[in-house]
């Protein structure tokens, strides 16, 4: 436990200033983030088999451009070229004529790298933007995942005994996902309430904020689930304590892509 709360130490020492700052610092940290988080689910899925180097190197590319896009923007639409799909589907999916090997490259391969840098690419371009948009709703968000998390953890430990989902993640209760909903969706409905807009029906703001800290969890899950499937306890080291940087944003990401659902609601 000393290690975790060290570890969160200097993460928040290193993080809040960029975050308060914004801008090019900010948006180069992310896609940094973003980069590590698909090199994590590619060595995840590696464990399998591994994929040639040259589609690893376009997939690293790919991610950068996604993050990037528009990283000086504050509207919340993306908008993808089409061609950039046409040379998502020349780069992924050609190489398995020219590899000509199932067990080296195939459509299983070249799908989950689509997938896994769409996935990546625009769920962190979206924590560039949110920022871009408006820094409140930035920490806004990271209460709702950090304070749901916590409070899940320390709920799930002293009082949890109900498995949520033992196949998935054996450690986790139903008492914990209530604790950390709770406690999730008050501090960050206060936090909205009184920084961000007070003239905002109460109901709506805790709504939206109960049903995206029920769908942080819900992202703990997939991901948790992800590495079940490859027998993998994290996804790296690369956080004494933590594990890797899709264990500690696994929740957010998920929020991030559900927020901008939610926006019109509050």
């Amino acid at each position: 436990m000393k290690t975790r709360i060290l570890s969160a130490i200097v993460l928040l020492a290193i993080f809040i200033p960029i975050l308060l700052i914004g801008g090019t610092p900010y948006a180069i940290l992310i896609t940094l983030l973003g980069i590590m988080g698909l090199y994590e689910l590619i060595k995840v899925r590696e464990k399998k088999k591994p994929f040639p180097f040259l589609i690893k190197v376009i997939a690293y590319l790919l991610t950068i451009f996604f993050c990037l896009s528009n990283y000086q923007s504050d509207v919340l639409t993306y908008v993808m070229d089409y061609r950039v799909i046409g040379f998502f589907i020349f780069a992924f999916l050609l190489p398995m004529i020219f590899i000509n090997d199932n067990k080296k490259y195939n459509l299983n391969d070249a799908l989950f790298i689509i997938g896994s840098i769409l996935f990546i690419g625009l769920s962190f371009n979206l924590l560039i933007l949110v920022r871009n948009y408006d820094l409140k709703y930035t920490i806004y968000l990271f209460l709702i995942t950090v304070v749901t998390d916590t409070f899940a953890l320390l709920t799930g430990k002293y009082i949890g005994s109900t498995p949520l989902a033992e196949k998935i993640s054996p450690k986790k209760t139903v008492e914990g996902l209530i604790g950390g909903v709770a406690m999730g969706t008050f501090v960050a409905s206060m936090f909205y309430c009184f920084a961000i807009a007070s003239n905002v029906p109460l109901i709506n703001v805790i709504g939206v904020t109960l049903l995206l800290s029920f769908i942080g969890q819900l992202g703990d899950l997939v991901f948790s689930f992800i590495k079940r499937y490859y027998d993998s306890k994290d996804f790296s080291n690369l956080i004494p304590g933590h594990g890797g940087i899709l264990d500690r944003l696994d929740s957010m990401i998920f929020v991030v892509l559900a927020f901008v659902l939610c926006l019109s609601m509050i």
